[in-house]
Parts: structure tokens; sequence; C-alpha cells
């Protein structure tokens, strides 16, 4: 599983800048680094100027090693690979003139060309009045600017300026991809009017990512005049993913700026010494050593972050859920070292043990702004007040969870998907303190055949979730109200394999009403238009209107099956082949 896409997150229309600007590495970005990463500024100009020479190896994929160069994955020579292997078998192929020919004497060589005459090819009369007999009078112009007959002038930055403009219609999408072991957010820029899907830059991570929130709240990474600072960003607005990785903290990066280096602000680094850099492959490190697992410590996470949720209503809070059974709590408006950069008053406001095993999802309720709903392999779900967590009430399942979503259309209802392919339905108005008791859900889907690892709640549509599993299908599922029982009804709207491999990550689009995303095992991801297929229409008709939602009817093109996907120059849409 070197090779997937681990995570997707949406970013609204109209929140990217429309013109994102680029890295400036100066004295106050080296200054900001070396605090933020807690080494001194000369360590912090040499790990830069390393992650900046290794982004630029791994742009150019190695290919050495596939070319024999003898380079083995350690980066060292294979034996017998030497420098013997980059010179010509023959030792006369690459001799070099030292001087004019001697008439008279023939090469050694059994190969003769005298008779082509070579020696004498310059002296070759052109005759008058051919196509090139006036050619000394051309004039060469090194660029563009310097010759008079070019009057209109390339600008490289005007260009460039126009190919990562992101239009006020255009949707982003944030992936975290890892192939080949090298680890980065890819950020696409989607135009539905065009049905048009690219990558507009990338950013390297230092390690493997394991989930993503999308967050508008700019985190304070600068010491520097932080009074002044703190008022100021509780009334702005930025665009950033925030990531939690392997490694036990959390990334926030700018989504507007391109080449980034090092992200805004890392919370919960408890090493004064490690700065996470990416290395490019050769390194002659081939194993690991093993770490001993560190002690808990409520001011940060010492295993892996599986689990992050934004609140949207206090929006300098952010949750992480984490395999060191702990959900944590963090301030956005405070820096991560504390005051003054000391480290005291830094790290997380609150750490919550409810879970006896790892903790795999975390989620705000967006209409109780201090309720949180956290899902463990320990088989149970929790939700609690973060302010009283110890009077939180929960739920007893048959197997581990995977992810969970609250209800937007229901204020105290939320779902659960399951390792054995379920997704389950519960009301927290009912549910125990005590997990010893029995906590029945409201109604139960058997999804999927394998793990149902994803699901999403369409914001737009009431009654209308998708759901993802490692069978590689994602499903649509359709749920109403039955009047005359109460009970509720699914139904399945349709299902397809979007040839994403064992699906991760499933997510509604915020604009539009039936567009999804989906990613998986093959590091590909694809968009699904749900609005093209005249069926799903017809079945969600009455709840788009109900909404106040407006579907304009779409034709899906040839070939195309209202799957939107990244193509390569010259090549063909192949999501049907998937």
């Amino acid at each position: 599983m070197s090779n997937l896409i681990s995570s997707v997150a949406w970013v609204r229309r109209g929140v990217a800048q429309q013109h994102p600007t680029k890295y400036v590495l100066d004295d106050q970005e080296l200054q900001r680094v070396s605090k933020l990463a807690r080494i001194e500024l000369e360590d912090a100009r040499k790990e830069l100027e390393r992650a900046h020479k290794a982004a630029l190896e791994m742009g150019q994929g190695l290919e050495v090693e596939d070319e024999g160069a003898g380079v083995e994955e350690d980066g060292d020579v294979k034996e017998g690979g030497g420098e013997d292997e980059w010179v010509d078998e023959d030792d006369d192929a690459m001799d070099v003139d030292e001087g004019a020919p001697q008439k008279g004497v023939k090469k050694k060589n059994a190969d003769d060309l005298s008779e082509y005459k070579l020696d004498d090819y310059d002296e070759e009369e052109t005759e008058a009045g051919g196509l090139f007999s006036n050619i000394k009078g051309l004039t060469y112009y090194k660029d563009n600017e310097e010759d008079p007959y070019i009057t209109l002038k390339e600008d490289p930055e005007e260009d460039d300026r126009a190919e990562l403009e992101v239009l006020p219609t255009d949707n982003l999408l944030v992936a975290a991809k890892t192939e080949d072991e090298i680890s980065q957010l890819e950020v696409y820029v989607y135009d539905e009017n065009e049905e048009n899907l690219y990558v507009h830059h990338d950013l390297m991570l230092p390690s493997f990512p394991l989930c993503l929130e999308w967050l508008d709240y700019p985190p304070v990474s600068d010491s520097s005049s932080r009074s002044e600072a703190a008022p100021t960003n509780a009334n702005a607005f930025g665009n950033y993913i925030a990531v939690g990785t392997l490694d036990p903290e959390i990334e926030i990066w700018p989504l507007d700026t391109i080449d980034a280096m090092y992200p805004s602000t890392v919370l919960g680094r408890p090493d004064k010494t490690k700065a996470h850099v990416p290395v490019a492959l050769g390194t002659g490190k081939k194993k690991r050593k093993k770490t001993k697992a560190r002690a808990k410590d409520d001011s940060c996470h010492v295993d892996a972050v599986l689990g992050l949720s934004w609140n949207r209503n206090m929006r300098n809070l952010l949750a992480s859920a984490s395999a060191d059974r702990t959900v944590k709590l963090w301030d956005l408006s405070r820096h991560p070292l504390g005051a003054e950069g000391t480290g005291e008053g830094g790290g997380a406001i609150r750490s919550f043990d409810v879970h006896k095993d790892k903790v795999q999802a975390v989620q705000w309720n967006a209409s109780e702004p201090s309720v949180l709903l956290t899902g463990s392999y320990d088989r149970t779900v929790r939700t609690f007040d973060s302010r009283a967590p110890t009077a939180g009430v929960g739920a007893v399942l048959g197997s581990d969870v995977e992810s969970l979503r609250w209800d937007p259309w229901e204020s105290y209802g939320f779902y659960v998907t399951l390792e054995n392919g379920l997704v389950l339905n519960f009301d927290a108005r009912t549910l125990p303190s005590n997990l010893e008791n029995p906590s029945p859900a409201r109604f139960t889907l058997s999804a999927h055949d394998g793990a149902a690892s994803s699901i999403d709640v369409n914001p737009h549509v009431k009654g209308c979730i998708v759901t993802g599993g490692t069978d590689k299908l994602v499903k649509v599922w359709n749920i109403t109200d039955d009047e005359d029982n109460g009970k509720r009804s699914v139904s399945l709207v349709t299902s397809r394999d979007l040839g994403v491999g064992k699906v991760f990550s499933t997510q509604w689009s915020p604009d539009d009403p039936l567009t999804l995303a989906a990613a998986g095992s093959k590091a590909k991801l694809q968009l699904w238009d749900l609005g093209s297929n005249m069926g799903t229409r017809k079945v969600f008709a009455s709840k788009l209107k109900a909404s106040g939602k407006i579907l304009k009817e779409k034709e899906a093109k040839e070939g195309h099956g209202g799957v939107i996907g990244v193509q390569s120059d010259g090549e063909e849409s192949d999501a049907d082949e998937e």
C-alpha cells in the first residue's frame, strides 16, 4: 500500500485567492521556521536547503536507478556497477583529436572515413544565389526581448500568474497522496462548467498523511507581537489545511501559497531538536530504527494522528483523535510554543481519555458547538460535552469503527461505519451513559462486503448519504421517513466502481448538491457527477426542491458517465474501462 490517497477535502468556491502568492525564503521566514521547529537558525537554513534539494530530486523521479546507474535503493553502488559501467566498451570510440590531421598518414582504425573527405567539408562553396547564399547576414539574438522583429514580448511572470489563477467559480480539492514512498498534498482545481479537474500545485510532506481537515482560521505561527495578533486573528479568514500523519504532530499548511517548504504552524511537537523535512530516496538507510513508545502527555500526542475536526462555530478550536487513545483540543489562537516561545502554556488545552483503544475518528456537532462525537477500536462510540467529558453517553458496537458523521439535518442523529461493512444510525438522546446497557441503533444497513471505510452526509439533500468500502464500490443511499409506522426506510440509489481501488475517502461537494469526490488505494482522485444521471435526479427531485436547490439537467458525455478525473496529455478518459 505504498501508492494511495488516504483522505480528500473540498474547499468551497470563492475561498481561495484568485492569484496565489509564492513562497519567499528570507531571514524573517528562517527565524519563524527556527522557532517553530525548535532548532537553531543556522540549522533551519541547512534543513530548508536540504528540503529544497530533496524536493528537486523527488521531482526528477530519480530515474538513474532504472537506467543502469548502478545505484541501489540505499544509495550505494552495486557490485560491478562502478565507473566501468559508464565507459564505452570501445576504447577508441570517444578518442579526442589533439591536433590537425597529418596528410598522408592513415589512421590505424579499421573504419577508415577518409573516402568521405570530411576534412574538406567546410571548404565546399555554396552556389551563388542559392537558398543559403546570404546566411551570414542573419543575426541571432539570445532571447526574444533583444530581437527587434518580435513586437509581442513575453512576460514570464504574467504567464505564471495566468496559469496559477483560481477563479471564484472554481472549487479546490486537497488529496493526501503517497506514491513511491513520497508523501505530498496535491491541490486540485475543479471547474464545474468545463468539467475540468487538474493539479494546481503540491506540497511535500515529511511523513505519511492519514487525515485532512480544511479550516479558514489563520493559526498563530509567529511569537513576535503575540498580544497584537490575537484580536486580529479572531476576525481574520484564510485558506488552510490541517494534516494528521504517522508522526504525533498536526501540520497546518497554507493553500494559497505556492511551493511552501514549511507549514504555517505545527501542533504538538515535543521534540526540541527534531526538524521534519522530506528526504529523497536512496539515503542508505534501508531499515528504520524502532523508537520506544512515549508516555502519555496531556499537552501533545505521542502516537499517530488518525482524525481531525475543525469547529466551524468556535473557529479557533481544532479537535484531534490519536492512536495514543486520547482526544485532544487545540486553540489555534495560541502560539504552539507558548508565551514568547518558551514552551510554557503551549500544546493542547484539553485532553480526553474516553476510550480504551485507538481513537479512529472525531467530529464536532454543528448545532451544539461544544459537543464531540468519537469512535474507537474499542468498538464503542462516545458523544460528550467538551466542558464535561465524564457526563457523556455512548454505544457498544460489534466491530471496530472506521468513520462517523453527525447528521446535519438532525442535531442529535449520527452515522457510524464499521469494519464489518455495516452502517449504523443512532439517536444520541436515547444512548445510555453506562456502556454496559444495550444501545440499539435506529437502523442498520449492510452496505459493503468488506470494511465500510468512509461515509459522508449530503449537506444539500436531506436523507442522502454516500459510503465507500474496501470492496472498491461507492454507493449512494436514499433515507426516507415512513409516516405510517415512524420508521425509516433505506434504499440504494446507485453504486459504481470509480476505478480508485479500495475506497478510503468519499466527500460531497460543498457547492454542488450531487457531486462527490472519491479516492483510494490506486492513488487516484475521481469526481462523480450524479446530476448527469436521470434516475438519480428523479429520486432526489422532491428533496432538492424542498431544500430550495435547483439542479440543472446535465447530459453525460460519451465515455464520460458523469465521472471526471485528471487526464494525461493526449489521453482520453478511462473511467468506464475501470
